[in-house]
């Protein structure tokens, strides 16, 4: 499942009316509500504010006076074929004169997430596994250059510790080969961390 990264605002016209798509990360319902608040908020004098959200188990879609079934349950349907996850999207509507019809909303209000996750960027979440490290100083500039972007702490006493995060194991072993087996290695967590895709 993907997460969008960064807010993302897109705008579409079809048939004069203009379709303004707000696709953010929401990590609980409540954190969803405020951000349509805000949304609402500022498109007060908008015709309509329809949205879906998933956040894991959590499925919601509103057509806010869209006929129903026409504009929150194809926002949600792309959102799910897409396999987004913790993601909230609203469509706020100006009516532009010209009616769309059922099968010209669903289309319009499917079009409009589409487009706004064509411009997103994602995350994923990945499962680390944490270990602790103690090293000496030649141990270190050995090994550095297969552990930089994996050191989330460090610290330089009369040895080096470090703790790092690794989704291969093979690393633990390359190190203690390095190290000529003077590493001591420790195993401390499983973390789930969001990371770019």
């Amino acid at each position: 499942m993907k997460i969008v990264k960064d807010e993302v605002i897109n705008e579409i016209i079809i048939e004069k009316s203009r379709f303004i798509t707000y696709l953010k990360r929401v990590d609980s319902v409540d954190e969803a509500n405020e951000y349509l608040l805000s949304i609402k908020k500022k498109h007060y004098d908008s015709t309509h504010q329809c949205y879906a959200l998933i956040i894991n188990d959590i499925m919601r879609s509103n057509d806010n006076g869209e006929p129903s079934g026409t504009a929150g349950i194809p926002i949600l349907e792309v959102l799910k074929k897409n396999e987004i996850n913790n993601t909230i999207c609203i469509v706020v509507r100006y009516f532009g004169g010209v009616k769309l019809g059922a099968g010209g909303l669903v289309r319009a209000y499917s079009s409009s997430c589409s487009e706004a996750l064509k411009k997103a960027s994602f995350l994923v979440k990945k499962e680390f596994k944490r270990y602790e490290l103690l090293i000496d100083y030649s141990t270190y500039n050995n090994i550095i250059y297969l552990i930089k972007d994996k050191i989330i702490s460090n610290d330089f006493t009369h040895n080096v510790k470090l703790i790092i995060d690794i989704t291969d194991d093979s690393i633990i072993e390359k190190i203690k080969d390095i190290s000529l087996g003077n590493a001591l290695v420790k195993y401390l967590e499983t973390v789930i961390k969001d990371v770019s895709i």
